[in-house]
């Protein structure tokens, strides 16, 4: 019996042998739409398209379309992927190839088969956290209540009464979706959406739950603890991994993100890792130099006024800052507490003060010399310049 030669793939797509790519994949669209056997009732569609398949999957691939051009059919032989199962990809595959989904098609991949949803993590929950300064300084655990769904305990999260099994559904025979072909300016289009009978699932439940009602899932709310670490900032987030919500077709648990918020404090201001605190003193101090106690996130400390000190002077107070925290979760040191000084003038003296006064303004003068205008901002900016 006389061997039928194969076609040749230029003929079979209906383009020369100096197609381009581009041409050679708009011959493939153009087919695929008329003989592809979802959408075309010929008796032939389904050997045609295997067909036009092989021809565009040799003449698509650079190195296969130069081994046929050079040696013809023979020239595939024993070539990686070489070698047609006889495969057919959905309409649906077509469209990712061609229009950026998530897969391709090549030599035999295919069968006729629906593809199963892939397992996806569950739903990521968010909850604030509100922590005061001290907090945020030096770390705390927190115990946080979170209202969640969970997967059933009674029946493993499958939704059927224990002692009974779900079934396939027969609507989408256990894929989770379903396709529809519509016609849409002469090109078939492939709708694919979750099952409406299992919603999504792949399996139907004829005898529920009682604890879930056949959900597979129950709402609680637990009581978490949250061990927030030294050195955390306002708006930062802690991430507890699975404890989110289960999946809806057993992949991973969702995460929750728990977003801080920290309070502010009566006289503490933080600025990286450090901590600006504002005190004022009166002249005689600034003049003469004191010594007086200022509050630290540690308590009360001694700190120095040297004399001749002047208003927005700043006194760094080294290690008394917020801890370093690193991306870890662990710190490394801490920043400094700045002190800023404000002098303060008196507004109300008695006789006595401003006699003394009186005679100290004799003593120094009363001529004036303009300064350039400098708030607190300013100030610390020179401080922190080495100025």
């Amino acid at each position: 019996m006389e061997r039928t030669m194969p076609r040749d793939y230029y003929e079979i797509l209906g383009v020369p042998r100096s197609a381009s790519k581009e041409d050679i994949r708009r011959a493939f669209r153009q087919l695929a739409r008329q003989y592809h056997p979802d959408v075309s009732d010929a008796p032939d569609a389904e050997e045609r398209f295997k067909e036009i398949n092989e021809a565009y999957q040799v003449l698509s691939d650079d190195e296969r379309r130069a081994a046929y051009d050079r040696f013809g059919h023979a020239g595939l032989n024993g070539m990686p992927g070489g070698g047609f199962t006889g495969g057919i990809p959905t309409m649906e595959e077509i469209l990712e190839e061609f229009f950026g989904g998530l897969g391709g098609f090549g030599f035999g991949g295919f069968g006729t088969g629906r593809r199963r949803r892939a397992p996806v993590q569950g739903r990521d929950l968010r909850q604030e956290v509100r922590l005061s300064f001290e907090q945020a300084v030096f770390g705390a655990e927190i115990d946080l209540d979170v209202s969640r769904r969970e997967t059933c305990r009674v029946c493993g999260g499958n939704g059927a009464e224990p002692g009974t099994q779900p079934r396939t559904c027969p609507e989408c025979n256990g894929t989770g979706q379903v396709r529809r072909v519509q016609q849409t300016f002469g090109f078939s289009m492939v709708n694919v959406t979750d099952c409406p009978r299992c919603k999504g699932r792949g399996q139907v439940v004829e005898t529920p739950c009682h604890e879930c009602r056949g959900q597979g899932v129950v709402h609680r709310t637990r009581t978490l603890t949250v061990k927030v670490p030294p050195g955390v900032d306002d708006g930062m987030q802690i991430r507890l991994a699975g404890e989110g919500e289960p999946s809806p077709n057993g992949g991973p648990p969702g995460d929750l993100y728990v977003v801080l918020t920290v309070d502010r404090h009566q006289f503490f201001e933080r600025r990286n890792n450090d901590i600006i605190l504002e005190v004022s003193i009166n002249v005689a101090q600034a003049a003469l130099g004191d010594v007086i106690k200022v509050p630290t996130v540690d308590g009360e400390t001694e700190l120095t006024i040297p004399a001749g000190t002047q208003s927005g002077d700043v006194i760094r107070l080294r290690g008394m800052g917020v801890p370093k925290l690193r991306r870890d979760g662990t710190t490394s040191g801490r920043g400094d507490q700045l002190v800023v000084i404000n002098v303060e003038v008196p507004t109300k003296l008695t006789k006595e003060q401003r006699r003394l006064f009186e005679e100290l303004g004799r003593t120094l003068g009363h001529e004036v010399t303009p300064q350039k205008a400098r708030g607190l901002r300013d100030r610390l900016a020179d401080f922190f310049a080495g100025n």
